[in-house]
């Protein structure tokens, strides 16, 4: 699929803002498709890239320091419409000739905007000249750049907002996208619809047949297997080429032995039997788990792991009399997080989707769903007429269990694992907790705890629990389960798992922690 088969292209050019990824999710929701790049692109890609408009993000750096993320001034004169964000905005002014400086009050939370045009941006809006928005600024305009005009102040800003009708340039010093600003979506769509005129043509329906057809015209006769692991990701994936070219597609489902309960039965149950794709169940738990003996080290544990994946998909692709490609369910996250806004020296992370494959393999790579952020998946799912109980699975770490019970890996923790990790999703479904939050799973600990049962003294290992909320999974908040779940949970598992005595809850937030305990 090619994303200029979606005419409504918005660009986000990122300087580095908490809020960039929201910012696109905006755009998305609002069936418009759109791209962050960092704020470098040039003006050729830019071009090349054919946006409807430019929305330029917030970020942390003051315009006037040195090295701050800046932009040509003739970025502004290419013809697009453009939205500068806060610092965007502080950028835009910049560039083009006004004057920006530190407030003596800088301006945080919410706060209220007094309206004074009325058209554009803040067309529609019932309710008055003055919303409520949400503000995270130290500096602000002084001066506005020859041409534009000032269309919002606040109290401590007295250019809150600006227009420029020749460039068709806009900036506004709050932020839109964030629910603290109650009508940011309304204003939000009117620079989409109004000024850039952007057709609402970035649906799941449209990306299942663009996408169906492309994947067609890609492969032709030639043959593709795809990592199934059960998941929701990689589950789309497998259904969709199955769409596209049926038999030609092999799918690879390998139980590594660090899998849920049940999980390589019900993976064969479902996607064999139910829906018809040709599956391969490949048992390799032996060969994981005695790679794994003795490692403690979580890094060390993710490349081997890693390592084994690849050496048996090498394996299976000979196996399946050749194939040309491998599939794999990369997501737009794991795109932007492996590209920094400040350029490739200064990457955010390297993500085990991105970057490739070893030269060794010959396959070309795949990756449907490499424009989708995770909703935007499950939405594609119920397009392809998934079972719901299987596209509304919580994420589940490539390394599975191996980084969900610390220190060394082997087959006795595992069990007792796996069976606390029962317990806590039959428990979010019984409850109806489970759709309502991102993940929950149990993890084991290397610690040994004093407890009682009936007369006698125990000496056996923690579980801990682990709810989390996100929307994406690069930020994630602890979840405040009502206390009769966390008692049902516990409760169970101290009395069905032999060999665990005691059950604590995380409430730590990412950052500073993160999701997974390894």
């Amino acid at each position: 699929m090619s994303v200029k088969d979606f005419q409504g292209r918005i660009l986000i050019l990122d300087y580095g803002s908490q809020y960039t990824q929201l910012i696109a999710r905006r755009v998305r929701e609002a069936q418009v498709y759109c791209e962050i790049h960092p704020f470098h692109m040039s003006l050729e890609a830019i071009r090349a890239f054919q946006p409807k408009g430019i929305i330029l993000s917030g970020g942390p750096s003051s315009v006037y320091e040195k090295d701050a993320p800046l932009n040509p001034a003739d970025l502004f004169r290419l013809g697009i419409p453009t939205l500068g964000i806060c610092y965007g905005m502080q950028l835009m002014t910049h560039v083009l000739g006004g004057k920006v400086g530190g407030s003596t009050k800088r301006e945080y939370g919410r706060s209220e905007l007094f309206i004074d045009d009325e058209r554009d941006l803040f067309a529609g809006l019932d309710g008055g000249k003055t919303i409520q928005a949400w503000m995270s600024h130290g500096d602000r305009i002084e001066v506005a750049p020859e041409g534009f005009q000032v269309i919002a102040h606040s109290p401590n800003s007295p250019v809150a907002a600006i227009r420029h009708q020749g460039l068709r340039a806009y900036g506004v010093q709050f932020h839109p996208e964030v629910v603290h600003t109650p009508r940011g979506k309304e204003i939000l769509h009117n620079f989409l619809f109004r000024v850039c005129q952007c057709p609402p043509d970035w649906t799941m329906e449209s990306f299942v047949i663009k996408t169906v057809q492309f994947l067609k015209e890609q492969i032709g006769k030639e043959k593709v297997i795809c990592g199934l692991s059960g998941g929701v990701d990689s589950s789309v994936v497998a259904v969709l080429l199955h769409r596209a070219v049926g038999s030609q597609l092999t799918s690879i489902f390998v139980d590594n032995g660090l899998l849920r309960k049940d999980e390589a039965k019900n993976v064969k149950e479902l996607f064999a039997f139910n829906l018809g794709l040709n599956l391969r169940v490949v048992d390799a738990s032996d060969l994981f788990l005695d790679r794994l003996a003795g490692v403690v080290d979580p890094e060390q544990k993710r490349k081997i792991i890693g390592n084994e994946f690849i050496y048996l998909f090498e394996k299976e692709a000979q196996k399946a009399g050749g194939a040309t490609y491998l599939a794999q369910g990369t997501l737009y996250p794991d795109v932007i997080e492996s590209v920094s806004f400040k350029g490739p020296s200064a990457k955010i992370k390297s993500h085990h989707n991105v970057g490739g494959l070893p030269e060794r393999m010959h396959l070309q790579l795949i990756e449907p769903l490499k424009e989708l952020f995770k909703d935007e998946v499950r939405a594609v799912g119920r397009e392809l007429g998934m079972p719901r109980e299987l596209i509304e699975r919580h994420p589940f770490p490539g390394p599975g269990l191996a980084v969900r019970t610390l220190g060394t890996v082997n087959r006795e923790d595992l069990v007792l694992l796996r069976e606390a990790d029962a317990i806590v999703e039959e428990e979010m479904r019984r409850s109806g907790w489970y759709p309502r939050v991102w993940q929950a799973f149990a993890v084991l600990l290397p610690v040994y705890t004093v407890g009682v049962m009936g007369d006698e003294r125990t000496y056996e290992r923690v579980a801990v629990v682990r709810v989390v909320q996100s929307m994406d999974g690069m930020t994630a908040d602890w979840v405040a389960l009502p206390p009769e779940i966390l008692g049902a949970i516990s409760n169970r598992i101290i009395n069905e798992v032999r060999g665990i005595n005691r059950v604590v809850y995380d409430i730590s937030s990412k950052p500073p922690s993160t999701i997974e305990w390894e």
